[in-house]
């Protein structure tokens, strides 16, 4: 059985502030390495059959200036697609954005990068990442679990599921340093933990 906690170790997170064209954005960034070629790695990410066995059902016209929809989720326009390497989407809103970007190791492996980005209006501070790593991480565990073929049953049941609360808690524990470090006061970071907690953690301790 795969030590779950010691995946949040596989996984590079960073949040931070910048200067945009109409403001300030917030910027989550997190990258992990799995073992499997980019083409696979794009399969997974954009082939509905796929998806679902990871992350959630999805439904609509998956290709560049289509619509998706994630069942009882966000959905989103698709803004490029350049398989196998960069997918741009709106995620939630049109503010929202969403980039994942697959590279080629020397190792023959691929890293996955995902670069999501909100109006600083949107996400309150830098610890407004606290509202959607945790979520993040967990979708960067099913797909982990998913491309070394470990069979996870319904993957929104197994998120939910008490075996996984550790892990949750975990991610909500590495997010709260990160945005810590990124210079979020005691105030914000209260606000937001309070409301990753709920989201994020069903039984509470």
């Amino acid at each position: 059985m795969r030590d779950l906690i010691a995946e949040l170790a596989e996984v590079h997170r960073s949040v931070g502030r910048e200067p945009a064209d109409d403001g300030e954005i917030v910027r989550v960034v997190m990258k992990r390495t799995y073992a499997t070629t980019p083409a696979d790695l794009w399969a997974a990410i954009t082939e509905p059959d796929r998806i679902r066995r990871w992350f959630m059902p999805i439904t609509g016209e998956l290709k560049e200036g289509g619509h998706f929809q994630l069942e009882g989720n966000a959905g989103g326009d698709i803004l490029g697609c350049d398989p196998p390497h960069r997918l741009r989407t709106t995620f939630g809103g049109p503010e929202s954005l969403l980039q994942l970007t697959l590279a080629e190791q020397a190792t023959g492996q691929t890293e996955l990068t995902l670069d999501h980005t909100v109006p600083v209006a949107m996400a309150g501070s830098v610890a407004g990442a606290l509202f959607v790593g945790p979520g993040w991480d967990g979708a960067f565990l099913g797909l982990a679990q998913y491309v070394a073929g470990d069979a996870i049953g319904d993957p929104q049941e197994a998120a939910l599921s008490p075996e996984l609360l550790p892990f949750t808690r975990a991610s909500i524990s590495r997010w709260t340093e990160v945005v810590r470090a990124a210079g979020a006061t005691p105030e914000e970071l209260e606000g937001a933990l309070a409301a990753a907690n709920a989201q994020f953690d069903p039984q509470p301790e």
